[in-house]
């Protein structure tokens, strides 16, 4: 038989198709590492609820809850409660290393980087699924989101746009250089699909899925205006510190998420070169078989550069499905009857 000539669009199968998957595969220091962050954060961050929960309970009491429920439910222009996830806790830090307990609306609200004395540290903590992880109120971000769901949006299609929960990553990664890739189209298609399918997008009453699983987990009844700003909480220092903690480790999940595919990405850029370099289809076979990837021309040449494998098989039946499609009167009478008891149960 002839031999096969390598072409842009073989290449691009090869590397993207079988490659890269194959290499996501692979146990290395970076994969245990974004493995066990990620393993560890549901645990640390029921935990961590659990004393928001304590923080939350002995400012607003399940007595006051109560009162403020009744009172909502019995006057029309009551508007008082309401359930939330984020939260301004903080505590007074003197400057011999002591803690005052003090009322946080007293006074006025530092930030830890304040140059000062005496001072009220405090920040936001937010533990919705897209939530902040740096203490900033307006700092909503999706990265932990698509470490947390990396392998539930892999390869998921959504409204007919494909979803990639590395593609921060990689336009920040540009292509190699330490130049990141400016905003595109193609970046905010994909975000748009990531967020699709995660249920980040369109608002709390849209959220679908894994959005809504995860934050309705952690909604508490608060009392006051909607603006978590206005419920400043105090706690002790130690609370703060834990609360702290769940916060970095968010950070450090998306952190490891980052070091691992920036490693896959240094490894498909070398990949991609030597490809280049191949005139048939036999030497890159060849390179994947000594990387240890066993393909062969008909898996390339059977593929989309999507990913997806052109099969005889599912095109036959796909033709026969759309054949004999005409039905007797019976046959109706029968789906129907059919229809109507399964919407009886």
């Amino acid at each position: 038989m002839a031999r096969v000539r390598n072409n842009q669009g073989h290449r691009a199968k090869i590397l993207n198709v079988f490659m890269r998957p194959f290499l996501e595969q692979e146990h290395t220091q970076e994969k245990e590492a974004f493995d066990q962050a990620r393993e560890k954060i549901k645990p640390l961050q029921d935990k961590t609820w659990q004393l928001a929960k304590n923080i939350v309970g002995r400012f607003y009491t399940p007595k006051d809850v109560q009162m403020a429920y009744h009172l909502q439910n019995k006057f029309p222009n009551v508007n008082t409660i309401a359930k939330d996830s984020c939260f301004h806790f903080g505590f007074m830090n003197k400057a011999d290393g002591s803690e005052e307990e003090t009322n946080p609306y007293d006074h006025e609200r530092h930030n830890e980087s304040d140059d000062e004395e005496d001072k009220y540290i405090t920040k936001h903590f937010d533990f919705r699924l897209d939530g902040n992880i740096n203490g900033s109120e307006n700092s909503r971000q999706n990265d932990f989101a698509y470490a947390y769901f990396r392998d539930e949006l892999k390869g998921k299609v959504n409204k007919g746009d494909k979803c990639n929960p590395d593609i921060n990553i990689e336009q920040k990664w540009g292509n190699g250089s330490g130049e990141e890739n400016s905003s595109n189209p193609h970046w905010t298609q994909v975000e748009s699909a990531n967020s699709r399918e995660l249920g980040l997008s369109g608002g709390r009453e849209n959220q679908t899925c894994y959005a809504k699983q995860w934050n309705d987990d952690y909604q508490l009844d608060l009392i006051g205006r909607e603006y978590c700003r206005d419920r400043q909480l105090n706690c002790d220092k130690t609370e703060f510190q834990v609360l702290m903690y769940w916060q970095q480790a968010k950070q450090q999940l998306i952190m490891a998420h980052t070091k691992w595919i920036e490693t896959i990405l240094e490894q498909l850029k070398v990949l991609k070169v030597g490809l280049r370099d191949h005139v048939y289809l036999e030497q890159s076979i060849d390179m994947a078989k000594k990387m240890g990837l066993t393909i062969n021309e008909t898996d390339i040449l059977a593929t989309t550069s999507k990913g997806i494998v052109v099969s005889n098989t599912d095109i036959l039946n796909h033709l026969s499905s759309l054949k004999n499609k005409t039905q007797t009167r019976e046959q109706k009478i029968a789906l129907r009857k059919l229809y109507d008891q399964q919407q009886a149960k």
